[in-house]
């Protein structure tokens, strides 16, 4: 019992970090990847700290 719990102990933890890492990856490939259509709305949620209410 003790060795298939570190057995699936280590596996939920690498699988996880594993997930985390590419879930990672894909949201900074999100952001900066050139796209014509996104890029004005980004550049409007850039300026909102700068807008005066």
């Amino acid at each position: 019992m003790h060795d298939t719990y570190l057995g699936l102990a280590a596996f939920a933890q690498t699988g996880g970090l594993i997930l985390f890492v590419v879930a990672f990856l894909l949201v900074v490939a999100y952001a900066f990847w050139p796209s014509k259509k996104r890029k004005k709305e980004f550049d409007d949620a850039a300026n909102i700290p700068l807008k005066e209410d």
